[in-house]
């Protein structure tokens, strides 16, 4: 049976702990001394999408997320306008702000994965300073799932064919576009 988005609802709440701990048992954690508080970001969103942030809030607060995760002091909670950094919308044009995203982690090559005010994840593109639509995750729960298991692959603690039919079920831009997806960086 084919994975759907529905069934993700909950996971960082239910299941990201029982993930983090069989494929990096031993990983370094993440120290994140977050000064910029998650509160008035998560009064935005949409109720899913809120209390999935909070639950990852507070594993980011309890020093619980592997650094792999790419989950560090520059990355998570980053603030784009005191560090100089411009957002601009997925259509290049129009600016968005610190109150307008809420950025989860670094992908590894200078670009932050961020929430947007809808609910959605999506990568923020460094060099252009600009959220890419083409890399968009429906919500926090459905993007770390799959951040997950591509770091377990990227590890070797899982097997690509195990969970690819997964990724293509779930239809995520950002996992399955040519070049910058998830699954792609994979290949």
């Amino acid at each position: 049976m084919a994975l759907t988005v529905d069934q993700l609802a909950g996971y960082i709440e239910r299941d990201l702990d029982a993930d983090l701990a069989r494929w990096f048992p031993d990983a370094e954690r993440a120290a994140v001394p977050v000064t910029r508080p998650v509160g008035p970001f998560l009064a935005r969103l949409p109720q899913a999408a809120a209390s999935a942030l909070a639950a990852f809030d507070r594993r980011v607060q309890a020093g619980t997320l592997p650094a792999l995760l790419d989950v560090a002091d520059w990355s998570y909670a980053f603030e784009f306008a005191a560090n100089d950094c411009r957002i601009l919308d997925t259509d290049y044009e129009s600016e968005l702000s610190d109150d307008d995203v809420w950025s989860l982690g670094a992908d590894g090559g200078g670009n932050y994965f961020v929430v947007l005010a809808d609910g959605r994840v999506a990568l923020w593109f460094h060099e252009e300073e600009v959220i890419e639509a083409h890399t968009q995750f429906d919500d926090p729960d459905v993007f770390l799932w799959t951040l997950v298991r591509y770091h377990a692959v990227r590890t070797g603690a899982l097997d690509l064919a195990t969970v690819e039919p997964d990724f293509r079920s779930l239809a995520q831009a950002g996992a399955l576009a040519p070049e910058v997806g998830l699954l792609a960086r994979l290949g």
